[in-house]
């Protein structure tokens, strides 16, 4: 059985205290203005008694705003009524709730106020389960994204590692019986898994750039053209026969994004496309102005997407294209489309993926401008 200890206030955390102090603060200082405002109303007009009580209200309606709990607002309500016969309703100074319609005006009034103070009081209550509710998700996203990167990483980088030590395994153990060829081929491998490699740990350093808290990233203007076209150059140093068609529109655009990031979702379809497309036609990367945002297209013109994978193809659980692509780790996707898809939501745009006629195209939009909080 659990039990609870009460306290008394010395004992109580500052931060409560505080609080409760700056709620007291609140309601004392918009009842002294409610105040004041009906002592002017009342010296300049005629039976102001209506529109003071109005103002009483609206002073329980900003407690209740901007207070917490249902007590301030009840104590504004039944203070708002009490001045308003007291002070401002003849007789003067006096309490008397027996005159023809007051009984029934002041309960109408305390009542409206109440109920205010507790609606806006439940409003607030229920704003604030909505933001635990989507803070709970935004967590549960995150451990959503760490566990399809710690699944992708065990397959993707688990293979190459095994391939490179086998490969300098037989090289040592046999270098006296081996060909300059079977060197050469055993030599390639390894160059070739390393490359790949350095490629993965790329893709997990660039999660690193993205904020842990807010899962957003630090944006700046870049021209579109050049974030592309450095894109290419980088991937092409990996990739020295890569065949790819750049096509961007005449105008500059610039467009608010982290370019070292942008590059690295472009470089990781476009190597993807290259890799799984399964054919020797020139990968196409172009990029479309609308109204609001920039697109980003990657297409190929090979063997396409299977469409049960199209759905699960960016969670980091789609390795292969095909049923029948080899498993080898060099050939995963897992890693590359969930960090595309990771870098692309920090930046408030869109990924997909669609089946053409011939091939397959990869798509993400980015906003042209940023998003005005509190607009």
């Amino acid at each position: 059985m659990s039990s609870v200890s009460y306290l008394p206030n010395h004992h109580l955390p500052p931060a409560y205290l505080g609080s409760k102090g700056m709620n007291a603060f609140i309601t004392a200082s918009l009842l002294a203005v409610a105040t004041a405002l009906s002592y002017f109303f009342f010296a300049i007009m005629h039976n102001p008694t209506s529109n003071i009580a109005l103002i009483y209200i609206l002073a329980v309606f900003l407690t209740a705003r901007y207070t917490t709990g249902y007590l301030y607002g009840l104590f504004a309500s039944l203070f708002g009524v009490v001045c308003v016969n007291f002070l401002f309703t003849y007789p003067f100074f006096q309490l008397d709730f027996t005159l023809t319609g007051y009984p029934i005006t002041f309960v109408a009034m305390f009542t409206i106020s109440s109920v205010t103070s507790a609606l806006t009081s439940n409003m607030k209550v229920q704003a604030k389960l909505l933001s635990e509710h989507d803070k709970m998700l935004m967590d549960a996203e995150k451990e959503k994204m760490r566990a399809n990167l710690l699944r992708a990483i065990s397959h993707d980088l688990r293979t190459p590692l095994t391939s490179i030590i086998g490969s300098g395994a037989v090289y040592l153990e046999n270098s006296s019986r081996l060909t300059d060829l079977e060197k050469t081929d055993l030599v390639s491998h390894i160059l070739e898994d390393s490359n790949w490699l350095l490629n993965m740990v790329e893709n997990l350093l660039s999660v690193t750039r993205i904020n842990n808290e807010t899962a957003k990233v630090n944006k700046s203007l870049e021209p579109v053209e050049e974030v592309l076209s450095e894109a290419v150059i980088r991937l092409r140093k990996r990739l020295p026969d890569l065949a790819v068609r750049v096509r961007v529109p005449d105008d500059v655009l610039m467009v608010p994004m982290d370019a070292v990031l942008i590059e690295q979702v472009l470089i990781n379809l476009i190597e993807n496309a290259i890799v799984h497309s399964q054919s020797t036609e020139p990968v196409e990367c172009y990029v479309e102005d609308e109204d609001t945002k920039v697109a980003f297209h990657v297409r190929d013109y090979g063997i396409g997407i299977p469409p049960e994978k199209l759905v699960t193809i960016f969670d980091g659980s789609s390795y292969s294209w095909t049923a029948s692509a080899s498993a080898d780790g060099r050939k995963g996707m897992g890693i590359g489309l969930s960090i595309c898809k990771t870098i692309i939501n920090a930046h408030g745009g869109s990924i997909g993926a669609v089946n053409q006629t011939v091939g397959a195209e990869f798509y993400f939009t980015l906003p042209k401008e940023e998003p005005n909080i509190g607009a």
